[in-house]
C-alpha cells in the first residue's frame, strides 16, 4: 500500500516571518500535518488493496468508492494531508505581488481583475464559519478558475475541482500571532504567495 510520509517544508520555519511566525509553522507542520498523515495511513490500512494502491488525490476524487465506515476518516485526514502539502508550497519567503502569465489571464477572465479576485477571495475566506479553507480552484467542466470555500479539511477534489491555491483558516494556522484577528492573517498571507507554484499547478492541470 501507499504509506504517506510527512512532506518537508521547502524553507525554514522562520522564513515566513513576520507574516507567519516560526513557532506556528513548526507546530502546524510537525504536529497538525503529522497527525493528518498518521491518521490517513491508519485509515488506508483498513481499505481494500485496490484503494490502498491509489494516490490520495485519486481517492479524494472518488470518495464514493471508499467504504462508508472509512469515508469520513479519509475525507478528513486525506484532505488534511493533501491540503497542507499544497499549502506549504503555495507559500514562499519571496512571495507576494501579482501573478503573471497564464494564471494571471485565467484570474482576469474569471474575476475581471486581480484586485477583484483578491477582494472576493479575502472576504469569502475571512467569512468562513469555524474551520476551513479558501481556495482558488480549476474547474475542468468550465475550464475556468473559480473561488471555492471548503469546510474543515474537505478537499475541493471531492467536488471534482482541482486545488491551486489554498488559505488555511483553521485557528492553529494563525492564532499564536493573530489570536482572533483572522482578517489580519489573511491580509498578511497575500505577501507570501508563491505564484510560480500556483502557475505550475495551473499549467499542469489544463494541459
Amino acid at each position: 500500500m501507499n504509506k504517506y510520509e510527512l512532506p518537508s517544508v521547502p524553507y525554514s520555519y522562520d522564513a515566513l516571518e513576520p507574516h507567519i511566525d516560526a513557532k506556528t509553522m513548526e507546530i502546524h507542520h510537525t504536529k497538525h500535518h503529522q497527525t493528518y498523515t498518521n491518521n490517513l495511513n491508519a485509515a488506508i490500512e483498513k481499505c481494500s488493496q485496490d484503494i490502498q494502491n491509489k494516490d490520495v488525490t485519486e481517492i479524494l476524487s472518488n470518495l464514493d468508492q471508499v467504504p462508508v465506515e472509512l469515508r469520513g476518516a479519509i475525507n478528513f485526514n486525506g484532505g488534511g494531508f493533501d491540503n497542507h502539502r499544497i499549502f506549504w508550497n503555495n507559500l514562499s519567503p519571496n512571495g507576494g505581488g501579482e501573478p503573471g502569465g497564464s494564471i494571471s489571464d485565467a484570474i482576469n477572465s474569471s474575476f475581471e481583475s486581480f484586485a477583484n479576485f483578491k477582494e472576493k477571495f479575502s472576504a469569502a475566506t475571512i467569512a468562513i464559519q469555524g474551520s476551513g479553507w479558501g481556495w482558488l480552484v480549476y474547474n475542468p467542466s468550465s475550464r475556468k478558475v473559480e473561488y471555492k470555500s471548503m469546510p474543515n479539511q474537505t478537499s475541493p477534489r471531492t467536488e471534482g475541482l482541482v486545488p491551486l491555491l489554498g488559505c488555511d483558516v483553521w485557528e492553529h494556522a494563525y492564532y499564536l500571532k493573530y489570536q482572533n484577528k483572522r482578517p489580519d492573517y489573511v491580509n498578511a498571507w497575500w505577501n507570501l504567495i508563491n505564484w510560480d507554484d500556483v502557475s505550475s499547478r495551473f499549467d499542469k492541470v489544463r494541459s
